[in-house]
């Protein structure tokens, strides 16, 4: 057993960091590219560009916008992603095993602290499962990974809230620690190849959003004829020489 603990928390832990990383990395490549492509045969160039980091900004915390409609969603889902990101990052188990395998590391919670975030984790993770489940709105959206995320997630909290504040046999420990890093492992590989991947497109998000409705010229005729439309008739508003303009209204058939 204890060769596969050394396994999993050295080579393989070394291997899915840096899987995670890359991955990562190629998806912002790839969304930054289709993002400057898209602006480039956008029609108008003009981006609101403090209006959009201003909502990628506001985005990072969105309490303000969910409290509105769902105050309760809109704190769970917080305090959930704060404990995903604090406690992973700054547990001092992790700190030292990050340590151990990278030669250099960064400061580390407190005890107290990163033990009440994990256990709130987990709470939010069941809590967001359940949301999904219950409610019939959420379930029209939902993919099949928004169902497994938050109990893989709950996974490597759970065990290694046990194995670092519950009596455990030798045996029992190893066995709880071993189930630890495996899905923590299989987190980091998951990450860049599914919704998570959020983590790190968060700032283009509202980018593409401002850039992707800026349709290049001629979209509209290109759209009409997908759906089998008559092209958009092109009205030429001004008058021509030695006319003047009539103020007639112009009566067009609308099609279904």
């Amino acid at each position: 057993m204890q060769g596969w603990l050394d396994f999993a928390r050295g080579p393989l832990f070394r291997f899915c960091f840096l899987l995670m990383v890359l991955g990562l990395l190629r998806a912002f490549a790839f969304s930054a590219a289709g993002l400057l492509r898209a602006h480039r045969r956008a029609g108008d160039r003009d981006v609101p560009w403090r209006r959009l980091v201003a909502d990628t900004v506001s985005w990072l915390a969105p309490v303000g916008r969910l409290w509105r409609s769902r105050p309760l969603y809109s704190t769970i889902s917080v305090v959930w992603h704060a404990g995903l990101i604090l406690v992973p990052l700054f547990l001092a188990a992790h700190v030292t095993l990050f340590r151990n395998s990278a030669g250099f590391a960064w400061f580390a919670l407190p005890q107290p602290a990163a033990d009440v975030l994990t256990w709130l984790t987990v709470l939010g993770s069941f809590a967001l499962f359940a949301g999904r489940v219950g409610d019939r709105n959420a379930r029209s959206l939902s993919r099949r990974q928004d169902y497994l995320w938050p109990l893989l997630i709950a996974v490597p909290f759970i065990s290694g809230a046990l194995c670092s504040q519950a009596p455990l046999s030798p045996a029992a420990y190893q066995a709880l620690m071993l189930v630890h890093l495996l899905s923590g492992n299989l987190v980091l590989v998951l990450i860049p190849f599914t919704k998570v991947a959020h983590c790190v497109l968060l700032p283009l998000s509202q980018l593409v959003s401002g850039v992707g409705w800026k349709f290049p010229a001629g979209a509209g005729d290109r759209v009409a004829a997908t759906l089998g439309k008559p092209p958009t008739p092109v009205v030429d508003l001004k008058p021509s020489a030695g006319h003047e303009p009539t103020h007639e209204p112009v009566r067009e058939e609308m099609t279904a």
